[in-house]
């Protein structure tokens, strides 16, 4: 199948969990997961309507970026970012997705203000309190959000998170109801209600995280076909 095939496929099934959940398919963001696909499959991607495309290593943005391959739709980075990185993203991208420490956080605002920009980022929360995976854990992230209200070149839109990979789907579905009542939490005690982005769900996994209340989900194989690691 192609590209805009499996987009109209994803987006079939985004409707039927929207469904499920009694939720307005305008309220999802499809988010295609570009990483170790070129810049033509990005084009492709684009014509066939994908609403942003999110990149996961800075060198490889860096050089699409080059090639204008994000033409047209918003760039997330959506991936694990270094401090040493920070200032080839900031101001590249309309939203960092994965900023999960508070070095990070003022990394970020540091170069913002280098830039005089308002950097849109969300708060990565590590819900499995994975060892290995950065992250925000459970009981860090209201300090944390209170901390982000400071960085006057920050602007926190919610949430994103990833369960452990081992995890099986009923487990899953937990993690996701945990991430969706941190971010009911802070949304109110932090932000005025104020946070419109809960970003969860990749390729085997969407659906369910849309019943329980992801606005935005990253899907990569099930859109650009599988990643070939060797290359």
């Amino acid at each position: 199948m192609s590209i805009r095939d499996n987009i109209l496929q994803v987006r079939s099934n985004i409707a039927a969990a929207c469904r499920d959940a009694g939720r307005a398919v305008e309220e999802i963001t499809l988010v295609g997961a570009s990483k170790m696909n070129d810049s033509a499959a990005c084009r492709e991607a684009i014509a066939a309507g994908i609403d942003a495309l999110g990149e996961n290593r800075v060198q490889e943005m860096t050089q699409k970026l080059q090639e204008n391959a994000y033409a047209g739709v918003p760039l997330h980075f959506i991936g694990h970012l270094q401090r040493n990185k920070v200032k080839q993203v900031v101001g590249k991208v309309a939203l960092i997705q994965s900023v999960g420490s508070l070095e990070l956080l003022e990394a970020i605002e540091k170069e913002a203000a280098k830039q005089d920009l308002v950097q849109d980022i969300l708060l990565e929360v590590n819900i499995g309190e994975e060892a290995a995976k950065s992250g925000f854990f459970a009981k860090e992230l209201l300090d944390a959000a209170k901390q982000s209200t400071a960085c006057s070149h920050i602007r926190v839109l919610g949430l994103m998170a990833i369960p452990p990979a081992e995890s099986d789907r009923d487990t899953n579905i937990q993690y996701f109801q945990k991430v969706r009542a941190l971010y009911v939490d802070i949304n109110e005690k932090v932000f005025h209600n104020k946070l419109e982005c809960l970003s969860m769900g990749m390729s085997g996994d969407y659906a369910d995280a849309i019943r329980c209340g992801a606005t935005m989900v990253r899907v990569g194989t099930a859109i650009f076909g599988t990643r070939n690691y060797t290359l």
